[in-house]
């Protein structure tokens, strides 16, 4: 059995903040973290993400998360103000990398991010790269699928060069183009349970999800389950008397933790 990496027994890391139950794999033991809930702050203004995310924090979100736009506008600054407001609060740096691997994943790990994602569509040296810079400066690595001709085989890829997650995503592009043909909108759903059987690390399903879907994830056996930011909580099961954001945020966080996490088939 694999032995978790030696960061998860720093009590001082955020990634001490996310305890990992193992359980028993077909082919060999799998590391299957208990639920998570993630925010994408998917913002441009960093006072904005700060405001965001604390709300977000006293609601019960375990992880926060770097969008791609809020590090397109803020870049390493963004980083380094989150960390700085949030210190032991486990940090995604979603960079999307597809080249220039070690450089960029340094950067965010020296700038305080706790993990970093590379996309499978990458070069395998540009993954290789991220993978170790991951490794000299303690972060964690994330591989982002989208796009790949065939999503489970990407997956599969992304762990066998030494990835520590799995991010199955279909693009923001990808589904409004498809849906505005009058074809059916792809969604990440379709494939979870194939990419969660495939692969023995955790899996995280993202792209145009509903709330309800959202929630749904650990069901799949996907422990991260991810909220996007700006939230738009239009879902009447989780419309409180108030119409309160944060109070919202909170019965969701509440039903995903109470969760339980499906073991592979």
């Amino acid at each position: 059995m694999a032995s978790l990496p030696s960061r998860y027994n720093e009590a001082s890391s955020p990634l001490a903040c996310s305890p990992m139950v193992v359980l028993h794999h077909p082919l060999e033991f799998t590391t299957i973290m208990k639920p998570i809930v993630q925010i994408s702050l998917d913002l441009t203004n960093i006072d904005e993400a700060l405001e965001t995310a604390a709300m977000a924090m006293r609601a019960g979100v375990d992880w926060l998360e770097a969008g791609t736009p809020l590090i397109l506008a803020e870049g390493l600054h963004g980083i380094r103000a989150l960390r700085a407001a949030f210190p032991t609060t486990p940090l995604v740096a979603d960079l999307k990398t597809m080249d220039g691997g070690y450089l960029e994943a340094q950067m965010m790990a020296q700038a305080g991010a706790t993990h970093v994602v590379v996309m499978a569509r990458a070069h395998e040296e540009t993954i290789r790269c991220v993978v170790k810079a991951g490794k000299d400066f303690g972060v964690q690595v994330m591989g982002d699928n989208m796009v790949c001709p065939d999503m489970v085989e990407g997956a599969k890829w992304l762990e066998d060069l030494g990835c520590d997650f799995v991010i199955h995503h279909i693009g923001y592009d990808e589904r409004r183009g498809i849906a505005a043909r009058g074809l059916r909108m792809p969604s990440p759903l379709d494939r979870l349970r194939e990419v969660v059987n495939a692969v023995r690390i955790p899996v995280q399903a993202v792209g145009g999800l509903s709330l309800e879907q959202a929630i749904e994830c650990p069901a799949y056996g996907a422990p991260l389950v991810v909220l996007g930011a700006p939230l738009t909580i239009d879902a009447d099961a989780f419309k409180t008397a108030s119409g309160d954001l944060e109070s919202s945020l909170r019965m969701i966080c509440d039903k995903i933790h109470a969760s339980t996490v499906a073991s592979p088939s």
